[in-house]
């Protein structure tokens, strides 16, 4: 006797979010980058469509990072010391489809760089390298007010995705991408009540539900990643039966997690591996865009995803 899967479908359908745009577009990146899209859950395509896979982002700062392992510094070479040159290797060298800017030199404690700075930065990076950006704050809410309306602006058109709008900070985020044609990254402490009200918040401001994209905030592998793992499936079925105000993709910082841990830094190939394991682990919950550190760990999940993926 022949038996069959039970298939489940599901009316909704998470919201398609594009970075990235072309000189016809507006901008002058050379490709974009869709995250979202799917009629399932993950890695379930016999039970709906999943038209976008995962994607990766190298992450990279406007200073020299002073928290990282040696490590991750040995992966880039000297490259690290100069946010340029480091952008160079990754988009050259590593063929990154997207990077991940981190604004730490405007911290307040990192070098407190003005509007101005920042956003002189912003034009010199996209002149540089044609890769999609992804443009963070610092994580000082006061600071970020001041800064991301200067960086959205100077990237005006270029339709990046630009985070993390918190409570504290999203109108503003939000008046700049509606300004300037950008996304939002809309953070929430791991609460699936608060990531759906900070959407409705953001969307009330006139910005689509569609150009939101979550960050739920994770923990790497060993440190809270179930706890994640299940919020984050909890809200993308709700997305997936109907609840357009959590039919966003996700976003998660890996790379800024997994290298926090104890054992990443125990040795080099560990470190590597609990990136990884972290991601995998990640993409199996819904993650549609990964920010991540190494580029051993990023080749070994675009390697994962390939095979997951059937490319």
């Amino acid at each position: 006797m022949e038996i069959s899967l039970a298939l489940e479908k599901w009316p909704g359908v998470i919201s398609t979010v594009i970075i990235g745009a072309k000189k016809e577009e507006g901008g002058s990146r050379g490709e974009t980058v869709k995250i979202g899209g799917q009629s399932t859950m993950p890695l379930l395509f016999k039970e709906g469509a999943i038209p976008n896979q995962p994607k990766i982002a190298f992450e990279i700062w406007d200073i020299a990072p002073v928290d990282f392992d040696e490590e991750l510094t040995a992966a880039y070479g000297e490259a690290i010391n100069d946010p340029l040159a480091w952008a160079d290797i990754c988009v050259n060298e590593y063929k990154a489809q997207l990077l991940c800017l981190k604004m730490q030199g405007t911290h307040p404690d990192f070098g407190d760089k003005s509007p101005a700075s920042a956003a002189k930065f912003i034009s010199t990076l996209l002149s540089r390298v044609k890769v999609p950006l992804i443009i963070i704050g610092s994580g000082d809410d006061a600071k970020d007010n001041l800064i991301m309306p200067a960086c959205s602006e100077a990237a005006k058109g270029e339709r990046c995705l630009i985070g993390c709008a918190v409570a504290d900070n999203y109108k503003t985020l939000t008046a700049s991408g509606l300004a300037d044609g950008h996304s939002i990254i809309a953070e929430s402490p791991i609460d699936i009540n608060i990531a759906k009200q900070l959407n409705i918040l953001i969307s009330d401001l006139g910005l689509s539900l569609e150009r939101i994209v979550i960050n739920p905030t994770i923990g790497a592998l060993g440190y809270g990643l179930e706890y994640a793992y299940s919020i984050m499936e909890r809200a993308r079925l709700a997305g997936l039966s109907g609840d357009k105000t959590l039919a966003s993709p996700f976003i998660c910082f890996v790379g800024q997690e997994s290298w926090k841990t104890k054992e990443a830094k125990a040795n080099p190939q560990q470190g590597i591996i609990w990136e990884a394991l972290t991601a995998a682990s990640f993409i199996q919950s819904g993650a549609d865009l990964l920010v991540m550190r190494h580029p051993k760990a990023i080749e070994e999940v675009n390697k994962y995803i390939a095979v997951s993926y059937k490319l």
